[in-house]
């Protein structure tokens, strides 16, 4: 194996991979980086925990085909230190040493041979579908921090991955509250229902943040069925500096079945209110303060008018209390009902636009809270009430 690549690109391959080493495992293998030399132009980088497995591609001049693997913190640590510039790296396979030389700095590392890298499955499989980057990278952001992290219970740590019509929709819920995320997409597969741990696509969205816009990430379900492969286009070219061509993540999936989350999400209302989303996000806030002294409790006291009122209270034993009003469009009758505050800081990080609806039906019963104007993409958020006495 004998290659060149950028200091820069290689930085950020490393990067990308190595959220899924395990630093706890007592499997050697699994602490080190697969760097594979592909011809023409392109070396591969792979790491793997065995519930997670991630391949980038780095633009690279490739003299000798070839594949070993390194330890991923040291190498990694060593490529950041290093100076801009074009690196040259060659496998010696008789002193089973990777040869690693930039500018006037080289060094070596101890390998071990590429056979015994866990073979990690490609994109080829059944349920396979095409959306862009970002509107991915979008519905797990909205979605991934509703999972529970419980895990004693495996199934609601994981997100819902379904069909619905010609829409994919990803559902998480932790029991106490359930995020619902849809879009339209071409092609749908009328067989996709899987379960993705929350983590895994925690961490895809990371990646999908520097991906190329302009392409297509992909999602594959294996022919066996137990694991999701998620391809994410990247910018990298022979002339870019810290890039990646193209990124794989592989993921176990959780065998289980998962709730019937149409039951869990309330079909009318009785009391609906627009609110500002920066003024409601700021009152939660500052009533969180204190909230978070008290089982996390905000009541919220609506009021219809001309126009109607949000009343927000919180308070704490040891540091006092807080109130706020807020104007606001309030239809059907008033209502007291009470809400997590963390629940609800939660949700307004993650809408954007300027209005938000907050329906509701008892002081008993979930609520619902959902942007104002999303067109043909579909978002809301089913939120259980708190008992105050």
């Amino acid at each position: 194996m004998r290659v060149d690549c950028l200091q820069e690109n290689l930085a950020k391959g490393l990067s990308v991979v190595n959220r899924a080493i395990s630093s706890r495992t007592t499997l050697p293998i699994l602490q080190n980086v697969l760097l594979k030399a592909e011809a023409p132009a392109s070396l591969k980088l792979s790491a793997t925990n065995l519930d997670i497995a991630i391949n980038c591609w780095i633009a690279a001049d490739v003299g000798e085909e070839g594949a070993t693997t390194v330890p991923a913190r040291l190498v990694t640590d060593f490529v950041n230190t290093l100076p801009s510039g074009p690196i040259h790296m060659e496998l010696n396979v008789r002193t089973q040493s990777l040869h690693m030389s930039c500018d006037r700095t080289e060094a070596n590392f101890r390998v071990i041979d590429a056979s015994d890298f866990p073979v990690i499955p490609t994109g080829n499989g059944n349920s396979t579908l095409s959306l862009p980057p970002a509107t991915l990278r979008h519905m797990i952001q909205q979605v991934a921090f509703a999972a529970s992290t419980d895990e004693s219970r495996p199934t609601l740590t994981g997100v819902y991955v379904t069909t619905d019509e010609d829409r994919l929709v990803f559902v998480a819920t932790d029991g106490y509250r359930l995020a619902y995320r849809a879009t339209r997409v071409e092609d749908v597969p009328t067989d996709l229902a899987v379960i993705v741990p929350a983590r895994s696509l925690s961490e895809l969205a990371r990646i999908a943040a520097d991906a190329d816009e302009e392409g297509e990430a992909t999602l594959t379900v294996t022919e066996d069925r137990n694991q999701v492969v998620f391809q994410i286009p990247g910018k990298g070219t022979h002339e870019s500096k810290g890039a990646f061509q193209r990124a794989e993540l592989v993921s176990q999936l959780i065998d289980a079945t998962y709730p019937n989350y149409k039951a869990i999400i309330p079909s009318k209302w009785d009391t609906r209110v627009i609110l500002n989303t920066q003024e409601f996000a700021q009152a939660i806030r500052r009533a969180y303060l204190f909230a978070r002294e008290s089982s996390n409790i905000v009541k919220l006291t609506i009021t219809p008018g001309e126009p109607g009122t949000l009343h927000l209270y919180a308070s704490s034993t040891d540091y006092g209390d807080h109130h706020a009003e807020l104007d606001a469009v309030v239809e059907g009758q008033g209502l007291d009902i009470a809400f997590n505050g963390r629940y609800l800081l939660d949700v307004m990080q993650i809408i954007s636009s300027p209005q938000m609806v907050l329906e509701l039906t008892k002081p008993n019963r979930p609520g619902i809270i959902r942007p104002v104007g999303m067109g043909e993409d579909e978002f809301l958020y089913v939120l259980m009430p708190m008992n105050v006495r």
